[in-house]
């Protein structure tokens, strides 16, 4: 298949001096934006005790450990701005994302220890989740730094139970050990209770000389006798028991490495602890990147800077997503799949550092005379029609046939409707969709590039496919809704504006109303938001999108479940016809 894929079709063209000095306010925008993230990231990872208190106590704090841990410039960060719940501090008290260790990719979680000691807290449980279903998505080792101390007690209620509480990883990380996923834990700091679950549920644990993990932790056992309530006579008495516990908390290394030998090793340094993780990753299974490299990774054309000038900060602004992905793929080349049918989408095949990629994105703009074919008004871009519905449906099940990862670029505005469109099937396409990527059985990834509406954000390989999208990313410019705020305005209150009107009386209150609701979609659509509550997994920078995308293609083609040999693939022959 060397002559399918060693020379795709170039694609893309360099920027002209007019397009350069007319987007200069739209680079302004996007990084402002980008500015702005950056600015919450930093405030996010400040949070809790400074790094120098850490270190004076003895200590790492997370983001040494992971930065001595991870290969350098292989960390993509995921779920930074998560804080479903509104916690103060900014986030869930775990921070987690995709690296390389010794060479290997894998996924790299940690309990931030300054603040409550890396304690449970509201939200954390579901980042968790996410991040066990990433590891299980894309077949690669889950890396745990434990440094638990427990359940943030005060508020319990908010995550200790419930279908997806706490105690959800625990299964989780029997379901990875199940699959031969190996979850490797570097254990430090004090884990009683619910940090003990969390440092004993892994598949090989490594020990500082100072860490314990105990099913109930001094505070625990020193409380264990009250009479019904609390006198000063049971205070002193949990004070000596404090005193006691605290001293020597129980779960020690004397324990779990010399006795019960849970822990496989002990190390006197905490560097130690992970130059023992580097060491097994060095041995976990992997294929080389020959076996699945279809060609020798290349660079773009095209530079990525270039980015913050072809995708418009305006949503109403036009441009060509051609031009964007040919800044994002090795050689700026492609294979299109069906080029002359479904003009609304893009399918085709890229190369991301050497692996084959399926891409899908929406098209923008006016789709021309006579389109779609079913109907007497004309497709504009972004919007879902029949031929573009059988198009991704036919791309998808290839890709799943010959164990192509894909990748989905959305800015849609929703599938076309109204009983013409009901009558050209677009519903049951739309659920045909659905079928085909639950069929395929491999990893997808999404990247919202600008709007995420309506039903299309479902069936364009959206966060809600999550047994095959691994993690969905936004940029500046992404916004994720039902329907834009003024539609959805218009929609609430277009019958109160009749009533009012008939009435006589006056419409500024209702027209106050729409323009609150308006504002307040485009409040609750922005980036930081739509991380924050999970729309999306990271806001990346435009100049980094690209190492998102290679971080994906590496995970995938690491330890593949299944494959289908180059030379058997059908895809690239139905391109070629």
């Amino acid at each position: 298949m060397r002559p399918y894929f060693e020379k795709m079709n170039s694609f893309g063209r360099e920027l002209n001096e007019g397009q350069i000095k007319s987007s200069e306010q739209n680079v302004d925008q996007i990084k402002a934006v980008e500015a702005e993230v950056r600015e919450t990231v930093k405030k996010i990872k400040a949070s809790g005790f400074p790094e120098e208190k850490i270190n004076a106590r003895g200590q790492m704090t997370v983001w040494q450990r992971i930065n001595y841990l991870i290969d350098p410039g292989t960390w993509c960060p995921l779920h930074t701005l998560y804080n479903p719940e509104g916690n103060a501090e900014g986030h869930t008290n775990v921070f987690d994302g995709m690296a390389k260790i010794s060479g290997k990719w894998c996924i790299v979680i940690g309990f931030d220890n300054k603040v409550l000691a890396g304690a449970w807290v509201a939200g954390q449980p579901d980042n968790i989740l996410r991040v066990t279903n990433l590891s299980k998505r894309l077949n690669v080792p889950l890396v745990w730094l434990v440094n638990c101390s427990g359940v943030k007690l005060p508020e319990q209620e908010k995550f200790y139970a419930n279908r997806r509480g706490s105690g959800t990883a625990f299964f989780r990380h029997a379901e990875l050990n199940q699959m031969g996923i190996p979850i490797l834990a570097g254990i430090y700091g004090t884990n009683p209770a619910g940090g003990g679950y969390q440092g004993i549920s892994p598949t090989i644990l490594f020990a500082h000389k100072n860490c314990n993990i105990a099913v109930g932790g001094g505070g625990i056992l020193s409380g264990m006798s009250p009479k019904g309530f609390f006198d000063e006579e049971g205070a002193e008495a949990l004070i000596a028991s404090a005193k006691q516990y605290k001293a020597k908390p129980p779960g020690s290394v004397d324990i779990h490495y010399d006795e019960t030998g849970f822990f496989r090793y002990k190390y006197e340094e905490e560097t130690g602890v992970l130059d023992g993780l580097k060491e097994y990753m060095r041995d976990v299974p992997a294929y080389h990147p020959k076996y699945f490299q279809v060609a020798q990774p290349k660079d773009p054309a095209f530079k990525a800077d270039d980015l913050y000038r072809l995708v418009p900060f305006n949503q109403k602004q036009m441009y060509s997503f051609d031009e964007i992905l040919a800044r994002l793929v090795d050689g700026s080349e492609h294979m299109e799949f069906r080029p002359d049918y479904g003009p609304e989408i893009y399918t085709g095949l890229v190369k991301m550092g050497g692996f084959l990629v399926g891409c899908i994105g929406n098209r923008q703009g006016w789709l021309g005379e006579g389109y779609p074919e079913y109907a007497d008004y004309p497709g504009i871009g972004g919007k879902l029609y029949r031929q573009g519905l059988i198009k991704m449906n036919e791309f998808v099940t290839l890709c799943g046939r010959d164990r192509v990862p894909i990748i989905w670029f959305q800015d849609t505005s929703g599938i076309d409707v109204g009983d013409i469109a009901e009558k050209a099937e677009l519903l049951g396409l739309g659920q045909s969709l659905i079928y085909s990527i639950q069929s395929t059985d491999v990893p997808q990834m999404l990247v919202v590039l600008r709007k995420g509406t309506a039903a299309a954000h479902y069936v364009m390989g959206g966060p809600t496919a999550n047994r095959h999208n691994a993690f969905t990313l936004g940029i500046s410019t992404t916004e994720i809704y039902v329907m834009h705020g003024e539609t959805a305005a218009a929609a609430s209150y277009s019958r109160r504006l009749v009533k009012e009107k008939d009435a006589g009386r006056s419409l500024q209150p209702v027209i106050d109303n729409m323009n609150k609701m308006a504002q307040e979609y485009h409040d609750n659509s922005r980036p930081i938001y739509c991380a924050q509550k999970g729309l999306i997994d990271e806001v990346v920078q435009l100049n980094e999108l690209r190492k998102y995308l290679m971080a994906f293609a590496g995970c995938v083609y690491q330890n593949p479940k299944s494959i289908c040999p180059q030379h058997q693939m059908l895809l690239p022959r139905s391109i070629k016809g």
